[in-house]
């Protein structure tokens, strides 16, 4: 027996890297599990890959009725929600001084708002020994050049983490986060670089991470169904670097 049997689960940014590497891994240890995503092409794959075990949706996390959407297919394989996991996140480098107000809204929309907002939608189907995980980042921690408004966002989101873990721990619902660090997934080329910018990025990011490579999706994907799963039951308002020790180096 997997160690998420008879578990439901819903994963936004599911189609993917992180979500879709998490998706099949919770699908393996037992879950069912309904998973967001904005693409039809990438969600029609890993309903045919995972079949019956899955549920998908298309959407924008940032519209309140895809959130609705979502919470109602759900209920297609029971009337609560053990497990869920707000994965969905945009990241584009933009130095500080070009930053427009659209630009910075539309990615705290959906980096942290959406967020926000599906956490406390949820809450009538999430119940004693639900597990709330949301995707954060490293860059929550620190500065790099050009994700000034990336990185504030995500430190909202590791913040409102801990916020609702507190709000949470006297209904036994645990919050946590999961800050990846460099992590190889389809996120790298939407960020806008040319080839040349984007092998410049790749480089300097791995000559600061001590392993020296980019993580994998699946390495993210264990940590998620960790603490998805019953092992991790005392654990709440944590904040888990993925990183290759890049904070530490």
């Amino acid at each position: 027996m997997g160690t998420l049997e008879n578990k439901i689960a819903l994963i936004t940014g599911g189609s993917s890297g992180i979500g879709r590497a998490t998706a099949k891994q919770f699908v393996a240890e037992g879950a069912k599990v309904v998973i967001a995503g904005r693409n039809l092409e990438t969600l029609a794959s890993i309903q045919a890959e995972l079949g019956g075990s899955v549920k998908t949706v298309q959407g924008d996390v940032r519209d309140p009725a895809h959130r609705k959407d979502l919470l109602a297919t759900v209920g297609q394989f029971g009337d609560h929600l053990d497990v869920l996991f707000a994965n969905a996140g945009v990241g584009k480098p933009v130095p500080a001084n070009l930053v427009d107000e659209a630009s910075a809204k539309e990615l705290f929309d959906i980096n942290f708002w959406s967020v926000f907002f599906l956490i406390q939608e949820s809450l009538p189907l999430l119940r004693t020994g639900s597990s709330v995980i949301v995707t954060s980042s490293v860059a929550g921690q620190f500065a790099l050049p050009g994700m000034s408004i990336y990185s504030a966002s995500k430190a909202a989101l590791s913040s409102i983490a801990r916020s609702y873990a507190i709000e949470l721990a006297p209904q036994g619902i645990r919050v946590n986060a999961i800050s990846p660090g460099p992590i190889a997934t389809p996120i790298m080329d939407r960020m806008g670089l040319s080839a040349e910018e984007l092998d410049g990025f790749s480089a300097l990011i791995k000559s600061r991470v001590p392993l020296g490579r980019f993580g994998t999706s699946d390495e993210v994907a264990s940590l998620a169904v960790y603490l998805a799963g019953d092992s991790s039951t005392y654990i709440t308002g944590a904040d888990f670097a993925v990183d290759g020790g890049f904070i530490a180096g």
